[in-house]
C-alpha cells in the first residue's frame, strides 16, 4: 500500500457525515426519534470543523516545510 499524507480535514468530515448517517439509521430502525432538520447542524458543524482542521494542517505543513517525497508518489498526478 502506498503511503499518503495525513489529511485531518477529510477525517473530521467523514466522521461527522458518518455520525449523521448513524443518527438517521437509528431513527429508521425505530431506536429513537430524529427531527428531519437534524442533518443541517450536524453536517454544517462537521464541514466547518473539517475546514478548520484542514487549514491548520496545511498551515503547519507549510510552516515546517514538510514537502517530503513519498515513495511511489508521482508529481504529475498530484493537484496543487
Amino acid at each position: 500500500m502506498l503511503r499518503h499524507e495525513f489529511q485531518p480535514g477529510r477525517l473530521v468530515a467523514g466522521f461527522f457525515l458518518t455520525l449523521t448517517g448513524v443518527v438517521y439509521a437509528g431513527d429508521a430502525g425505530g431506536l429513537w426519534e430524529t427531527p428531519w432538520f437534524a442533518v443541517i447542524p450536524l453536517t454544517s458543524a462537521g464541514l466547518c470543523l473539517a475546514a478548520l482542521a484542514g487549514s491548520a494542517a496545511h498551515g503547519l505543513r507549510r510552516q515546517r516545510g514538510d514537502h517530503r517525497e513519498l515513495p511511489g508518489r508521482d508529481d504529475k498526478h498530484v493537484r496543487g
